[in-house]
């Protein structure tokens, strides 16, 4: 683990701490879908205000005079001011993100190459995997046909017994109601 996910604590998550602590489970669950994206949505413009104060600020500093002291002094107060309701709205928002993700943006690369990377371990771990599964599967054909010519009797016994298996799991799976949330419900 390296100094920046030691920093912070979670396994290499950053996260912008709810500002209500008091009893931060019952407000997640009780705030809607729609107050979180809302939340969101302010903050998003809230950067997106503080990006256009840095910009007017920029250009008032690059072309700095005595009479252009007054109007720098205006856009460093607003800036001030939309950073501190920057502050205050995302300490509505429970965002986690994941350190790489912080850490690609302090070395100035684009955040997209950790999803990309992400995407990428996960293909690879699942065609280790498709590849693994590949030769069990061609370990139990070879093992079956072995046993076909060793024990008949057995094999096909055995065949009948999976087949009658295989049809009870499927009743019992389609009798299954599955919930919105991806549960699974049993009727009885």
């Amino acid at each position: 683990m390296d100094s920046s996910n030691q920093a912070t604590g979670n396994g290499g998550i950053a996260s912008q701490p709810n500002s209500n602590n008091n009893n931060s489970n019952s407000n997640n669950s009780d705030q809607d879908e729609s107050s979180k994206q809302q939340n969101l949505n302010n903050v998003i413009n809230s950067i997106d205000k503080t990006l256009g104060l840095l910009h007017q600020l920029h250009l008032t500093v690059s072309s700095f005079n005595v009479a252009s002291q007054l109007p720098l002094l205006q856009r460093l107060n607003g800036l001030v001011s939309e950073l501190d309701t920057m502050q205050n709205l995302a300490g509505n928002c429970n965002i986690q993100v994941p350190m790489e993700v912080v850490n690609l943006i302090d070395d100035g690369k684009n955040p997209d190459e950790y999803n990309k990377n992400v995407i990428n371990s996960c293909i690879e771990k699942n065609q280790i995997t498709k590849g693994k599964t590949d030769a069990f599967k061609g370990l139990r054909r070879h093992l079956l046909e072995e046993l076909e010519q060793a024990f008949p009797d057995e094999v096909e016994s055995y065949r009948e017994i999976r087949a009658s298996s295989a049809a009870e799991s499927k009743r019992l799976t389609q009798a299954l109601s599955v919930l919105p949330n991806g549960d699974v419900k049993i009727e009885h």
